[in-house]
């Protein structure tokens, strides 16, 4: 099933709907869905999100096996890896989503507004999850964003745009039409995802395309 970046991104929000409702309804995780993907793949979207015990990707958007590409990291930084895998979701996978999904009270974000403001850096190799987090930091600091939740939204809003000036193969890909972002900041209390950041074109109920918020 080839789907276009706008349905992609409806049948995630649906799901998303369906987990905060409680009307969850756990598609494609039984074992014939299991043995159907045992010689491929077919993902309608990969997430970028962060590495949280609590965003679980296919539970908050009610999918199951073989529906998302997911990748993670803490506080979703990008690195080597990252990039490859998501070139490797879009040029071979052909998905036509990429979601970059915050979520609120984020632990690397936290770090890294306290290293900003008491000018001391983390240890060992949290400190290269600062080091990459602090660009946003900075930019949400120009707008007068102190808190924790709006430094993670201009997070997930920076981040999008990174994948786009990091990867010729996105940039690529959503310049062809090929593929969208769309960044989600997600409520660990309410479940709910909401949209701060849309590139490329995909309809995202209330956000145009290229705006953030």
């Amino acid at each position: 099933m080839t789907l276009t970046p706008t349905e992609a991104y409806e049948l995630m929000r649906r799901g998303n709907e369906r987990f905060v409702s409680g009307g969850s309804e756990h598609p494609n995780q039984d074992a014939a869905r299991r043995t159907s993907l045992a010689n491929g793949q077919n993902p309608i979207a990969v997430v970028f999100g962060c590495s949280d015990s609590r965003l679980a990707a296919e539970i908050i958007f009610d999918l199951g096996l073989g529906d998302l590409f997911v990748i993670r990291t803490a506080g979703q930084v990008i690195d080597d890896a990252v990039l490859g895998s998501l070139e490797f979701s879009v040029d071979v996978l052909s998905v036509p989503l990429i979601v970059v999904l915050g979520h609120d009270s984020c632990g690397a974000v936290t770090g890294a507004l306290a290293s900003y403001d008491s000018g001391e850096m983390p240890a060992g190799f949290q400190r290269s999850l600062v080091e990459r987090i602090m660009p946003s930091v900075f930019a949400a600091r120009r707008q007068g964003v102190e808190d924790v939740n709006g430094t993670v939204a201009e997070h997930t809003v920076q981040t999008c745009q990174r994948l786009v000036e990091s990867s010729m193969s996105v940039a690529r890909a959503v310049e062809e039409g090929r593929t969208a972002i769309v960044g989600l900041t997600y409520s660990l209390a309410e479940g709910t995802a909401r949209p701060v950041r849309v590139i490329g074109e995909v309809a995202v109920p209330g956000l145009e395309a290229g705006a953030a918020r």
